[in-house]
């Protein structure tokens, strides 16, 4: 082992060292990731600001993208300089950026597609104005009361309080639409019969 890494051209030494730490990095990263410690990743906007990013978009430049980068990219590195003759280690640097690409990109495809599966369970009342509605309590007429609506919307069943500015009283099982939301309540109307 000791005539192995004494034999080690200075390229081979930059990639060994480099994939170790990024390899270590990394091990840490995945370690803090089961145990919820560092659930967000940090991100290095254009603006060279660095802000820690748990919810949105995913950005090209973050901790896991850049670790996968050194890590994969230095170990393809060093198999490659090891196995080239020395007037081929030119080689190795474009497998070694080649593979490290790969593995940023990967990565990345990785943690927007587990992004795509988070589901925040906020009620979006902007996206109900214009849908039907049964009553299930009645609404009493004029905002002179709050009643109880149900409908199937954002993939869940919801059951919401009503209140109407129509004349007359809405009576249970009525359809109605809903025409506003306001101060968590839905404003409706009877739906007109086709």
């Amino acid at each position: 082992m000791k005539e192995w890494f004494m034999g080690l051209s200075w390229y081979e030494h930059i990639y060994l060292w480099l994939g170790v730490a990024a390899t270590v990095f990394l091990i840490v990263q995945i370690i803090l990731m089961c145990f919820s410690a560092f659930g967000g990743d940090i991100d290095i906007d254009g603006d060279g600001d660095i802000d820690v990013d748990t919810d949105s978009g995913v950005s090209l430049f973050t901790t896991k993208s850049i670790t996968a980068f050194f890590a994969v990219g230095c170990w393809a590195g060093l198999l490659v300089c090891s196995l080239a003759s020395p007037s081929l280690h030119w080689l190795s640097v474009i497998v070694a950026v080649v593979t490290g690409a790969a593995a940023w990109a990967v990565v990345i495809l990785l943690m927007r597609a587990m992004l795509k599966l988070q589901y925040n369970g906020n009620l979006q009342t902007e996206k109900l104005v214009g849908a039907s509605a049964t009553v299930y309590v009645g609404i009493p007429a004029e905002r002179g009361g709050r009643g109880k609506i149900t409908l199937n919307a954002q993939g869940r069943f919801l059951e919401l309080d009503a209140v109407t500015d129509d004349k007359e009283k809405i009576n249970y099982n009525e359809v109605v639409e809903i025409i506003a939301t306001e101060n968590e309540c839905t404003v409706v109307k009877r739906a007109e019969k086709k």
